[in-house]
């Protein structure tokens, strides 16, 4: 029988810190001190006690928008998590369960599309598509799926050789069943984990993608785009970029803790 997984002590400090992120994300119209949409005269003015990180080069505070980012990366992040095991977790149990040409053309797509860098992938996409929160989620979980496939592919491949399968196929039970029954079970616990690596993978790629431009658009709240923004005002105000970069590195390391703590 194989050892459950536990998962480490250090998972607390991680659901803490998402758990901090996402009341913040719910309760941003309570938390956050001002309109973050609204444009005033006080431009990159400094931290004060009026705008406790300053404000942008349009005159909207910089704490507001940081609190409203995290409603987006949050949102873009578990979407895609979410589409990507949709995707790579069928794709992964077929072609580890199964035997013969499927095993075959299904690794064959698997490897092909690992074979191209992910970034890349989601910025060609992106391009294509457009850049808007539906597509975001829509292209970095196209993206991600590969990686989530092939190891739930290894895993279900050391369980099709399990005793415990041998007889559920010799009595008649179908591949369905078997899935259901006997592979499900041993695969979910690496299914948990990736999920919340997928989640700030897509959090810090969709960063990525809107320091290069192709986030989601203006006047959104979106932590890529407002380190962007601040990139040009680093010597006048540097908490323009420093505070949602900070944030977007405090959301990623969250999810990596808990997706890291699983054993």
């Amino acid at each position: 029988m194989m050892r459950p997984r536990v998962m480490r002590p250090g998972r607390w400090i991680g659901i803490a810190v998402i758990a901090g992120i996402a009341a913040i994300a719910v309760a941003a119209p309570v938390l956050a001190p001002r309109d973050p949409y609204r444009s005033g005269i006080d431009m990159l003015v400094l931290p004060s006690a009026t705008h406790f990180l300053g404000t942008d080069d349009l005159g909207r505070d910089v704490l507001s928008r940081v609190i409203y980012g995290a409603r987006a990366s949050l949102a873009i992040g578990l979407g895609a998590a979410l589409v990507a095991m949709l995707i790579g977790v069928p794709i992964g149990l077929l072609a580890g369960t199964l035997r013969g040409r499927i095993d075959v053309a299904l690794v064959a797509l698997i490897d092909l599309f690992i074979a191209l860098p992910g970034l890349v992938l989601a910025l060609i996409f992106t391009a294509m598509v457009g850049a808007n929160l539906r597509n975001l989620i829509l292209v970095l979980g196209v993206v991600m799926w590969p990686p989530i496939a092939r190891l739930v592919r290894g895993q279900a491949l050391a369980l099709r050789e399990t005793v415990f399968v041998e007889a559920a196929r010799a009595t008649g039970g179908t591949q369905l069943w078997i899935i259901r029954r006997h592979v499900w079970p041993g695969v979910l616990p690496v299914v948990a984990a990736q999920f919340s690596i997928s989640v700030s993978f897509a959090i810090f790629t969709s960063a990525s993608l809107s320091f290069l431009g192709l986030g989601i658009p203006p006047p959104a709240a979106d932590w890529g785009g407002m380190v962007r923004a601040g990139y040009d005002y680093l010597a006048i105000n540097p908490a323009m970029s420093l505070a949602p970069g900070a944030a977007v590195s405090l959301t990623v390391m969250g999810f990596y803790v808990i997706g890291a703590s699983f054993k």
